[in-house]
């Protein structure tokens, strides 16, 4: 047959399916623009800001609206009242992960915490947490962790000898040993060249997962099988990064102790073997693999992200460290380490925290949601499996909540006495059932990590305050800073 009446004959099918699609669910979903054939909506998104355009799309829709990135429906979030509806109010229906290709080619059977769904999940999730409490997350025998490599961090500020440096491995080394001393009781000299690898692929991830390509490749996944681009790339990051992880597996496996589990590695290993008679259980070595994955990358590359971010956003804003350096004087000192308690006593350093999480927005659109079962929500009903996008910037960035939310104001979170002012729409971790994993050990760290640096540093622009751009480079999946440099300069 001829190739040009085949490929006639596979779009024509293609054209039907996605019309066919669409028509069949018309009258279920909420409203949404019209979408093209297979194509959907993609053409009404400029997917380098994504948040845009979903909030002009909100004002023709309204906060519950309904997109097609490709072939399938997507149900649309925007607005705090929307979001905390679904993910609070009802959060069991609105608590499965929805669709995320590009993540999926390394992990298709969907293993581990992040992508997996139901049973699975429930238990994985279930089993992090209490072993990561179980090993001090949020109390403080990890405080203690946490402050001496925050002094790690500043020995290691000190060798840059107050030249203009990148931050950002730098950064990322300090979180990146507080989670590998959890999940497998080791942390890395800062000059490791095995870690400094990690480090890179792990930031290079981040950047390709927010890219134009990759955002494409997510609505239209057969891309990815006949197309060359960075998502191979990605995917060959991601299986490096798990071969390293699974050689952690295997020397674990071979001194093990059952009786005295060092750390998160162990205990999966120990409930791997009280459970090898059954043929249902989740603790399987997939399952250890991708779970180790899942919080190795995000208990490392959100927070020091959010740590490079900030002090760019603190440099720009001089005026604003001046401040925070008065408070460490007057609550802290320069010789005592920074602790926990002490921030009770520092609202405008907490305030700066939390600002820095809110203004830059680090997962605009949150990780994709599905609903677990056909629900029915403001009038609309949405079938079972149906991804759910949830806009945290219009939650962030909520004008009534925060106003001028574009400035970075510490103010938006200090009352008229100057004491710490919480909101519901701090939402930098998400909400609900799944809310990070790992919420209160990045709130220790970002708190204590910045404080020490502040406190044992001037930090020195090399361009003048005002030409320093703190627009991100990208914004798709996540909300890269540009590249800097600053001097850290010894007090």
């Amino acid at each position: 047959m001829d190739p040009v009446v085949v490929l006639g004959l596979c779009l024509s099918c293609l054209l039907f399916l996605s019309l066919w699609k669409q028509s069949s669910r018309k009258g279920k979903l909420p409203p949404g623009p019209t979408p093209l054939p297979i194509i959907g909506n993609i053409l009404r998104l400029d997917v380098k800001d994504i948040s845009k355009s979903l909030l002009n799309l909100s004002k023709v829709y309204g906060p519950v609206f309904t997109l097609y990135l490709g072939l399938e429906p997507t149900v649309v979030l925007h607005g705090y009242e929307a979001v905390k509806e679904a993910l609070i109010d009802q959060g069991e229906e609105f608590s499965g992960r929805g669709s995320f290709p590009i993540i999926e080619r390394t992990n298709n059977k969907r293993h581990g915490i992040v992508l997996s769904n139901g049973k699975r999940w429930k238990e994985m999730r279930r089993f992090s947490l209490m072993t990561l409490r179980n090993f001090g997350m949020g109390k403080r025998s990890i405080e203690d962790h946490v402050q001496q490599e925050a002094s790690c961090l500043v020995e290691e500020l000190r060798k840059t000898g107050a030249s203009p440096c990148n931050p950002t491995f730098i950064l990322g080394c300090a979180p990146c040993n507080v989670i590998c001393s959890i999940i497998f009781q080791n942390r890395f000299d800062y000059t490791d060249q095995n870690f400094l690898n990690l480090l890179k692929l792990l930031n290079e991830a981040v950047s390709i997962m927010s890219s134009l390509w990759v955002q494409i490749c997510n609505a239209f996944p057969a891309l990815m099988e006949y197309f060359p681009g960075s998502h191979n790339k990605l995917s060959k990051n991601f299986t490096y990064t798990k071969s390293y992880l699974s050689e952690k597996i295997k020397e674990h496996q071979e001194s093990l102790d059952i009786n005295n589990p060092r750390d998160f590695i162990d205990c999966f290993l120990i409930k791997m073997e009280q459970d090898k008679h059954n043929l249902q259980s989740e603790f399987t070595t997939e399952n250890l693999i991708n779970a180790v994955f899942d919080l190795f990358s995000a208990g490392t590359e959100t927070t020091s992200t959010t740590l490079r971010y900030g002090l760019l956003l603190l440099i720009k804003h001089p005026e604003v460290t001046a401040k925070i350096q008065e408070e460490i004087d007057r609550v802290i000192g320069r010789h005592r380490s920074p602790c926990m308690q002490d921030r009770s006593h520092m609202p405008y350093m907490d305030a700066v925290v939390h600002k820095i999480q809110r203004y830059i927005d680090l997962i605009p659109t949150n990780l994709p949601h599905a609903v677990t079962h056909d629900i029915k929500f403001r009038n609309y009903l949405i079938p079972k499996g149906t991804t759910i996008l949830t806009s945290l910037t219009s939650v962030l960035h909520d004008e009534k909540e925060f106003p001028n939310p574009k400035v970075f104001d510490p103010g938006h979170f200090l009352d008229e006495s100057g004491n710490f002012k919480k909101s519901d729409y701090f939402m930098a971790f998400s909400a609900g059932k799944r809310i990070c994993v790992g919420e209160s050990l990045a709130r220790m760290e970002l708190f204590l990590f910045l404080t020490t640096i502040l406190q044992k540093f001037t930090l020195k622009s090399v361009v003048d305050p005002k030409d320093i751009d703190t627009t991100p480079v990208v914004n798709g999946f996540a909300s890269v800073p540009p590249s800097y440099q600053l001097c850290f300069v010894p007090v």
